[in-house]
């Protein structure tokens, strides 16, 4: 296993949420923090002052701890948890790409993020033969084992989750797991 994967403290988590989750942090600035300042614990800490000395015009509310605690409180009595990027089970393939998400909200099978993936996505308002080709496509995809991520919207999205639950498959939610 690589040096540098860790799994977070609780208190540490707490810091990530909070820190991803103040305003107009995204994870370009969440990652630009963490490399100069070393902990998201240090980048709360320093962000008061950075926003004083800062001639940008955004402003920058920091997400309370209650609001961080309570969050986590809803997931975990939802069967979610966070996996941060510096863990081991989160997905690679994500990893990689130039900002990933500092944290994922995560329900199910965790080892299904560390397995082959493949997307499919595809229209809202799919025919009905777009919709059994998805189906057969997902099924031979499963079958030869990956992963289908998809995005869980009705149509192929929805389609290519559904033929896949037998085989394996991530469904990804922009909006929250509540």
């Amino acid at each position: 296993m690589n040096p540098l994967f860790r799994d977070l403290s609780d208190q540490e988590r707490l810091d990530w949420l909070r820190l991803i989750r103040s305003e107009n942090i995204g994870p370009r600035s969440f990652h630009g923090l963490l490399d100069r300042l070393g902990s998201a614990a240090a980048a709360l800490e320093a962000l008061p002052d950075l926003i004083r000395r800062s001639r940008s015009a955004r402003e920058i509310k920091i997400c309370s701890v209650r609001d961080a605690e309570q969050e986590m409180e809803s997931a975990r009595r939802l069967g979610v948890r966070f996996i941060a990027l510096c863990e081991p089970a989160y997905p690679a393939t994500l990893r990689a790409i130039d900002a990933p998400p500092p944290l994922l909200a995560v329900s199910g099978v965790i080892e299904t993020l560390l397995r082959p993936t493949v997307a499919i996505v595809g229209s809202r308002n799919a025919s009905a033969s777009g919709l059994i080709f998805t189906e057969r496509l997902a099924r031979g995809l499963g079958g030869s084992g990956y992963v289908v991520v998809s995005g869980l919207a009705r149509g192929i999205d929805g389609k290519a989750h559904q033929s896949s639950l037998d085989t394996g498959t991530i469904a990804v939610l922009a909006g929250g797991h509540d």
